[in-house]
């Protein structure tokens, strides 16, 4: 049976004096992808001798455990460095490999019949996040009931977020085949095109574009743009998306056909308190039809809930790509921290669906997921009578179909 409606609990808040912004240049988390860009151009030679280091501090120069550990920080950087080779993912493979160092290093310390098994599982679950869950799409269903829609209708609503493309991979080739076997009606885009590392790459500008002719639906496509610093103003929506079929939205809505069905396309600046305004102008005050907000980030939930809006497609935390039982994401994107890291909320009236994102961060950041797949949406928004009270599903992070 269906949850009864429920509201979160975290009240809004004021970003206007915030110093620092997700999604743009200066940030904390882009301070860091900085910093591992300049552990990617160190030389071959430069980082194995770091890497030799780090195993000689944290052994005490013990020569079996300093041989054992340092096989374990090579393996790694191997596996890594092999993932282009094999056209799974084109990130450096040095700073994830130090990153790893680093986190298999306090297991060093412990007696030999305990490191080395843990040390084993390390690789595995190396080879698990690096090789396999980020290359496998998963299928979330959702539902939503609306008296806003005629008797016995059904809209089918493909939601697809933050390809984050390098370069067409098998990953890419699952998007395309299963955007055509779901048969959605209507396919809506939340933004961030290319990866971070290749916005200025013509081969991936031309993938993608190849990729976005192969995805149709017979109401169309929609889309709006993602991060200020990835979806850059003079690539989205041209030349990007020059002689493509996909609608680009800037600050406007469109009705569908007569069905009763509006998208709102907003830019995201990250910044609330300048994109509010905007979507204040595009909301008349007369009873809206069923509407649905684009909008890449989760953080302006409250305004479209204020504005009658019932539901917000964001992305652009990728659900923290790394994520821990009971715990969630380790870092998501978000203002609201982990509050919208991922999955559907309620927000008053409004729901808000997080997706957890197709690829991955760019630049120096690990090409990896763990308990976070790659994830595609799809809702069955179907109609109910106007006596009827109407139920959404709790929070959750979503799964596979």
């Amino acid at each position: 049976m269906t949850p009864v409606l429920s509201s979160r609990p975290m009240p809004r808040k004021d970003f206007s004096h915030a110093n620092y912004f997700p999604g743009t240049t200066g940030n904390p988390f882009d301070v860091v992808l900085h910093v591992l860009d300049r552990i990617a151009r160190l030389s071959d030679a430069a980082f194995a001798a770091l890497l030799i280091l780090i195993s000689l501090l944290i052994t005490r120069g013990d020569a079996t455990t300093t041989v054992i550990q340092l096989t374990f920080f090579l393996g790694d950087w191997i596996l890594l460095d092999l993932l282009p080779r094999f056209n799974k993912s084109f990130g450096p493979a040095k700073p994830p490999a130090l990153m790893l160092a680093i986190l298999r290093s306090p297991f060093a310390l412990l007696p030999l019949t305990f490191n080395l098994p843990l040390q084993i599982i390390g690789t595995l679950l190396v080879v698990y996040g690096f090789w396999i869950e980020p290359h496998t799409i998963h299928v979330t269903h959702q539902t939503l009931r609306t008296p806003k829609l005629k008797p016995d209708q059904t809209i089918r609503i493909l939601h697809l977020g933050d390809i984050h493309l390098e370069r067409i991979t098998n990953r890419e080739k699952q998007l395309i085949e299963l955007c055509r076997s779901l048969k959605p009606d209507l396919i809506l885009y939340s933004g961030d095109f290319l990866n971070l590392s290749y916005l200025n790459d013509p081969i991936a500008q031309e993938q993608v574009r190849e990729v976005i002719a192969q995805i149709d639906a017979p109401l169309g496509v929609y889309c709006v743009g993602g991060s200020p610093a990835v979806d850059l103003e003079d690539l989205v929506p041209s030349p990007l998306l020059d002689g493509a079929h996909w609608r680009f939205l800037k600050d406007e809505k469109i009705e569908i056909g007569d069905l009763g069905l509006e998208i709102v396309g907003l830019v995201c600046s990250h910044k609330p308190f300048i994109d509010s305004p905007k979507l204040q102008s595009l909301i008349s005050n007369y009873q809206l039809p069923f509407t649905i907000l684009l909008y890449h980030s989760p953080d302006l939930i409250y305004e479209p809930s204020d504005a009658g809006i019932d539901l917000q497609l964001s992305g652009h935390t990728h659900g923290g790509q790394v994520r821990l039982p009971f715990f969630g994401a380790l870092f998501s994107g978000s203002l609201y921290g982990k509050e919208f890291e991922a999955g559907r909320y309620q927000v008053g009236g409004s729901t808000l669906y997080v997706s957890r994102g197709i690829g991955m961060e760019g630049a120096g950041a690990p090409r990896v997921r763990f308990l976070c797949p790659p994830e595609i949406i799809l809702w069955e928004i179907t109609a109910q009578q106007n006596s009827q009270t109407a139920t959404y599903p709790l929070h959750s992070v979503g799964g596979a179909g």
